[in-house]
């Protein structure tokens, strides 16, 4: 019954993954607009290269905004990776934990100090 929710939970979040591919690139590329002119801005030297070098950023900044839905897609990698990392958890490396020596020792030395 676990394994049914999660692959229901990862499918689901496989297909908002996917409706969501296109926004997340212009994301990215928006960002990277944003970011490239607002380093040139920053270094420009002259007034009318900052006023065109921070339209640009400006622009970069309307592209990022109107992606901003792509966060969804974010999310959704994100359930993937948790919901993989449940699928692929296995129960016999809790038990090895427990049967580790130097636990044991740590356990019953506490046990001998605390009588």
């Amino acid at each position: 019954m676990k394994k049914l929710g999660l692959l229901i939970i990862g499918g689901i979040a496989a297909i908002v993954l996917m409706a969501n591919l296109g926004p997340m690139v212009g994301l990215g590329i928006g960002l990277a607009v944003m970011y490239y002119g607002f380093k040139k801005c920053t270094r420009a030297e002259t007034g009318v290269k900052k006023f065109w070098w921070g339209a640009l950023a400006v622009v970069g900044l309307c592209i990022s905004v109107s992606n901003l839905p792509a966060i969804l897609g974010a999310v959704a990698i994100y359930v993937l990776y948790i919901v993989y990392k449940k699928w692929n958890n296995k129960e016999s490396i809790t038990e090895h934990h427990d049967n580790d020596p130097f636990t044991n020792f740590e356990r019953e030395w506490t046990k001998l100090k605390n009588s």
